[in-house]
């Protein structure tokens, strides 16, 4: 560099810093953590098509444009969401509204996302939305960032009248972007923004509902995340990250690698200090960026010894310890003046793996081994979601025992990461199946592009959450060598830490070979023994298991379910309506699933079998839940007491993108079901099960202490309360164990239907596992040999039909409630005053006397069975705000409770 030179860069490099150097003391929780400097542009946007703007986008995006006629929507938004938001269109969810809707041609369930879009569908051209805003005036002199956290799926974008990215630039929904409008923003004035949208096609890489339900006609095209400003000095951080080793299993010292990236905003070269701090461990040092350039920078512990920390305090999934969190500060300063600043929190913990002996992938925190045990989650249907909808779908999750959500290609928000690291809730992440993800043959060099550039955006935000417990590079198959390597090597450039499976299958790759997982359902109706029944060793007459019908507990099953989960009754009425609640019809068909689930009719056929006929809609819920609860339970259980030879396994699914009647634990209204306490049940810390394939009692524990000095109690009783067998044994359970207690004998003068009543407790009396099952004296076999892809038929029902012999029973009941902080907390007691077993009762709690049920609500147990003389007392914890000014009031109805 030239002297002259050398003098301008310093006079230029002065200037910059005296134009943000009196922002300095404003400067705190600037950059990709901060939001006090985030200005959210949320409300007020206008949506309209472009069939009906003549104006091009120079002047849309003018404070003298006027939206007149166009939608009025916040901000994230689809356009159909906007359309449903304003009364333009029906309430998609219920009936068969969605078919009526433009655009809606595809077959009933088909996967939209592999069908062309109608030619004179309305959203087979663009919608532009717009925004005028008032940019406050202390942005002047700063540099100011406009963010989309995710556009579906092409966009023009202009800010006042200048346009300032193209859809060759902004292009993929899982992309995010960043646009430095430092030049283009009016600080103190009026901005008018715009964007014009382009819904996917079929070929291109966005989003898809598979078979889960059916899809909106715009593709869920729009704004469907957040969209903002921030501001920085000359250079910005963003994505800071900690990636810990820890020594383990003695976890007495970590060593922490930090790492951000930096991004020079301006068109001069820049000095500076990237700077961090952890509670009292500072660490620095010098960065050099060129003009506009960004750089990853990255601190050692070779480096930088002081990021070698003794007796760190670990993050641990909720399950198996307390997910602690450090605060991680980062400062970008130029001639002593803050840039940039970031405020986050981090975990210190490492996730590791290792093939099992039967080739299942066994993962390890911490050195510590964890059985993994989720649900698969869906967004809804037109990606709409509050904090308050999200933080209720995590206390399910907890209240259940889950310690895992999966995520197939829909990648969520910031805050749901926020909240799996706080909740100590593990998240499997990774790309989806079935449409132009999985489609590499068809990919253009366009679509390599974004495909990498959608995988890096992704990395870049998702490694700092310590939730975060492995990355699947592809769901129903894993992508062909050269587009494995091209995602391995992004993932190896930014430090993604944890492990990387080649899909949610067992198909080797040549690249990375075994994955150490399996797909092979079932996700129709299966028999409760099945999981159990299905070894490694194989079935007779059993395809290969890449055709199906080796779901069985053990490996690692991604995602697997017993089939449909027909909600109760208030639910269905709010689904179907009036009009088609009784008998099963079309529009019940059309909220279960596409492709080879479009109908009831495998449950529907096991459940008649099993229970008997359904009079009407409210046995036949009934009756599902019942049969729902011990297939869940069955599922959850078989993996547990399998452990490690069983390594991990996924629900299909947690929750439903729409109103549904399948592969759901609670709801689309928040209604826990029999399947959420067929697996609360199953994942208590100590469990007691029963074994469906050698009658043999087990005790598994899921808690990281010893549990000692324990009692077992073992019951069989007839369906008339007859006490047919009882044993006692005195038991200990190590941390994280299973364990066969003995083998149930034969019993003469078993009822049709019996039951086994299982009370495990502790040394001071206190019951801390429990459980109850109807079983049946008729066998119930599998037909191995016709196993599907998706399930595997049963040859044999059980014949419970013999309970509708049982007695009525008369409970009497009382009830309290309490306010605790913002919550209510209502104390039931059941009391079963008969000679008669009062079987499978449900506790709801009403708003007054005749109001509707208070969703969302965490009951400590439900669907509970109370033998002769017991009482029992169980809690339900809700808003206190949603009784309104009514009183609690609880409804109990059962099998066989009057």
């Amino acid at each position: 560099m030239t002297p002259s030179k050398r003098l301008a860069f310093l006079l230029c490099l002065l200037l910059a810093c005296s134009a943000f150097a009196q922002q300095k003391s404003q400067s705190k929780h600037q950059g990709s953590s901060g939001n006090e400097s985030r200005l959210l542009l949320h409300e007020d946007w206008s949506v309209q098509t472009s069939a009906k703007v003549q104006e091009p986008g120079e002047v849309i995006a003018t404070t003298k444009f006027s939206p007149a006629g166009w939608i009025e929507t916040a901000v994230p938004s689809t356009v159909v969401a906007a359309e449903v938001n304003a009364k333009k269109l029906p309430n998609p969810d219920f009936g068969m509204n969605l078919r009526k809707f433009p655009g809606v041609e595809y077959p009933i369930g088909g996967n939209f996302a592999n069908i062309a879009m109608p030619a004179d569908s309305p959203y087979a051209v663009s919608w532009w939305y717009r925004k005028q805003f008032v940019a406050p005036a202390n942005y002047k002199g700063k540099t100011v960032w406009l963010k989309f956290d995710g556009i579906n799926y092409r966009a023009n974008i202009w800010l006042n009248g200048k346009q300032i990215a193209n859809s060759d630039q902004i292009a993929g929904t899982w992309r995010t972007y960043e646009l430095n409008v430092t030049n283009t923003i009016k600080p103190g004035s009026d901005n008018a923004l715009a964007v014009q949208v382009w819904a996917p096609t079929e070929n291109n890489l966005a989003i898809t509902f598979v078979d889960w339900n059916p899809m909106p006609p715009d593709r869920d095209m729009g704004l469907f995340r957040d969209v903002y400003l921030t501001t920085s000095g000359p250079v910005a951080i963003r994505y800071p990250t900690v990636v810990s080793k820890v020594n383990s299993p003695a976890n007495d010292r970590a060593e922490l690698t930090v790492t951000a990236l930096v991004k020079n905003g301006g068109d001069q070269p820049v000095k500076g200090t990237l700077k961090g701090k952890i509670e009292n461990v500072s660490f620095q040092q010098e960065v050099e960026l060129g003009p506009n350039e960004s750089k990853d920078v990255t601190f050692t512990p070779d480096q930088f010894s002081q990021l070698a920390f003794s007796n760190p305090r670990l993050w641990w999934p909720r399950q198996m310890g307390t997910p602690n969190l450090y605060p991680l500060t980062m400062e970008f300063e130029i001639n002593g003046a803050v840039s940039d600043r970031t405020d986050s929190e981090f975990g210190i913990r490492e996730v590791t793996s290792e093939m099992n002996s039967v080739g299942g992938r066994l993962f390890k925190i911490n050195g510590k081994n964890i059985l993994i045990r989720g649900g698969g989650w869906s967004p809804d249907m037109m990606m709409r979601e509050t904090s308050e909808h999200l933080k209720d779908n995590f206390a399910y999750v907890r209240d259940m025992g889950l310690n895992t959500i999966r995520l197939e290609g829909k990648l969520e928000t910031e805050e749901f990461f926020h909240l799996a690291d706080k909740q100590g809730t593990l998240i499997m992440a990774g790309w989806c199946c079935c449409a132009f993800w999985e489609r590499w043959p068809r990919w253009k060099p366009a679509d390599y592009d974004i495909a990498k550039e959608s995988l890096r955006d992704q990395i870049y935000r998702l490694r700092s959450h310590p939730a975060m417990v492995m990355w699947l590079n592809g769901s129903d198959n894993p992508p062909p060598p050269d587009v494995e390597q091209m995602y391995l090597d992004v993932e190896k450039q930014l430090m993604w830490p944890n492990p990387i499976i080649s899909s949610a299958t067992g198909k080797p790759t040549s690249v990375t070979g075994h994955s150490g997982v399996k797909m092979s359902g079932p996700y129709e109706y299966i028999a409760p023994g099945y999981w159990e029944l299905d070894t490694p060793e194989g079935q007779p007459g059993r395809k290969q298991c890449n055709m199906g019908g080796c779901g069985g507990a053990y490996g690692f099953n991604t995602e697997t379910s017993m089939g449909p989960a027909v909600p109760p009754v208030p639910s269905i009425l709010a689904m179907v309506g009036k009009d088609h609640l009784w008998p099963i019809d079309e529009v019940w068909n059309y909220h279960a699933g596409g492709g080879e689930f479009k109908t009831l009719n495998v449950f529907s056929e096991a459940l008649t079998k099993r229970y008997g006929p359904a009079n009407n809609v409210e046995d036949f819920a009934l009756k599902s839940q019942m049969q729902t609860y011990e297939g869940v339970r069955a599922m959850y259980e078989a993996y547990s007491r399998n452990k490690y030879q069983a390594t991990g396994v996924i629900q299909w699914m947690l929750n439903n993108a729409w109103p549904s009647m399948i592969w759901h634990l609670y709801d689309y209204y928040m209604r826990p079901g029999g399947g959420y306490f067929g697996a609360k049940r199953s994942l208590e810390a100590l469990h007691p099960i029963y074994g469906y394939d050698d009658h043999s009692i087990w005790l598994v524990s899921s808690q990281y202490e010893d549990a000692k000095g324990l009692k077992l109690t073992t019951k069989v009783y007839n369906l008339d309360a007859a006490e047919k067998f009882s044993q006692d044994n005195d038991v200990d359970a190590a941390a994280d164990s299973t364990a066969k207690i003995f083998t149930l004998p034969n019993i003469e003068g078993l009822s049709p239907t019996y039951f086994l009543v299982l009370r495990l407790k502790d040394s001071a009396g206190r019951i801390v596992g429990s459980n109850f099952y109807w079983l049946s004296t008729k066998p119930e076999t599998i037909d191995w040999a016709h196993s599907t892809w998706y399930m595997t038929p049963t040859e044999n029902f059980a014949d419970f039909t013999a309970l509708s012999q049982m007695s009525k029973v008369k409970l009497k009941v009382t009830e309290r409630s309490e306010r605790k902080g913002e919550d209510e907390v209502t104390h039931v007691i059941v009391e079963n005053p008969s000679k008669n077993i009062a079987f499978f009762v449900h506790l709801q709690v009403n708003k007054g006397a005749k109001g509707e049920e208070i969703l969302p609500v965490l009951w400590e147990d439900n669907y509970i069975s109370l033998l002769p003389g017991e009482k029992r007392e169980v809690t339900a914890t809700y808003r206190a705000s949603a009784l309104g000014e009514a009183k609690p009031s609880v409804e109990v109805k059962g099998w066989n409770a009057e």
